[in-house]
């Protein structure tokens, strides 16, 4: 059994535990947290051991009154690999306590690509982990660019890509972020940071990236265009590819149904997913269109929990565990991913 930790845990390190805990080759050793709020409540009713981030934290924890295994660091020393959930910069510093221990650690896209030695796509370069103490998973925008790119990539060659990023404004628990009536142009300046990101995992190929931010706080909606080397490229071709790239949906606007993100979200709630997740790229099929030697298509994106697959299996790549595909078959069939769904 893999002993993994878990440090952080809010949007993305509650779901690495549950997922963790759901693997027959891993053990959760426990969840890091700063300070006991209703989210240390539910891990504790779930049987996970919390530990306190740092002596405030576990100070608090006391004063509340709630039960505390220790301190990050005891977690840390308990474990076979570290999956780091903590904010944006903070786990620059976790780094030097994950090095001063030797433990493997995992951390997520809001760090700079240097904070590890490979930015990670389970189905880009999985092989490429083996034998890292530090991987990068990358962000949510960046892992579903990589899966539809490496699969056009594959079959057509892609000379270059160009995409426009709608972002959400903020996760749906975040109530003290906007905008509530505006697009944020997120930046002005372009490419945006997401096409230079992709182009860590897929380097040989221009990715040029413009986002704004928009009033939501389910899904981000990517509109595409892939201009790629195969002359002969066309609508069905592509078709036939993307329906058979792991991690993928089809959603149809007529046919299915899907007008919008809000559907999207309201099927994976009707799937019974836990939290509403959607692990998979969602792709609107009837937006598919080669004209010439290029590919145009629209993309969601659910920002809280696609990177979620991608963790698990770079566990098993950083630890020398399983096949790229044995792993990615193990994480789809405990999260109930199925492609394409529809």
């Amino acid at each position: 059994m893999i002993r993994v930790a878990v440090n952080g845990y809010n949007v993305i390190g509650r779901r690495v535990a549950d997922a963790v805990s759901a693997q027959k080759d891993m053990e959760l050793v426990g969840v890091a947290k700063t300070r006991p709020d209703y989210k240390a409540v539910i891990a504790l009713k779930k049987g996970y051991k919390v530990f306190a981030a740092d002596e405030k934290g576990r100070r608090s924890f006391q004063e509340f009154g709630m039960a505390c295994s220790g301190l990050s660091r005891d977690m840390v020393e308990l474990s076979d690999i570290v999956v780091d959930a903590t904010p944006d910069e903070v786990g620059v510093a976790n780094k030097a306590m994950y090095s001063e221990l030797g433990k493997n650690a995992i951390f997520q896209g809001g760090e700079e690509p240097d904070i590890a030695g490979l930015s990670f796509v389970a189905q880009c370069n999985y092989e490429k982990a083996r034998g890292h103490k530090f991987v990068r998973v990358v962000s949510c925008n960046t892992t579903t660019l990589c899966r539809v790119l490496n699969a056009l990539d594959q079959s057509f060659g892609v000379e270059k890509a160009r995409v426009v990023i709608a972002r959400r404004a903020a996760d749906p628990d975040e109530f003290k972020k906007g905008p509530i009536d505006a697009v944020v142009l997120d930046p002005a300046t372009i490419p945006s940071h997401h096409g230079p990101d992709v182009n860590t995992v897929l380097p040989h190929f221009p990715v040029i990236s413009m986002a704004l931010k928009i009033p939501t706080t389910h899904m981000h909606l990517h509109s595409l265009i892939v201009t790629v080397k195969d002359k002969s490229v066309n609508d069905s071709k592509v078709i036939d590819k993307l329906r058979k790239t792991p991690r993928l949906m089809f959603v149809d606007s007529g046919k299915d149904g899907f007008k919008s993100t809000a559907n999207v979200i309201d099927y994976a709630r009707e799937l019974g997913r836990p939290r509403n997740d959607l692990y998979e790229s969602v792709v609107w099929k009837d937006s598919i269109k080669a004209i010439d030697n290029e590919i145009y298509f629209f993309m969601a994106v659910d920002q809280e929990a696609i990177v979620i697959p991608e963790n698990i299996d770079a566990i098993r790549a950083m630890m020398g565990k399983e096949s790229r595909e044995q792993s990615m078959k193990m994480t789809d069939k405990s999260l109930g991913i199925t492609a394409p769904a529809l």
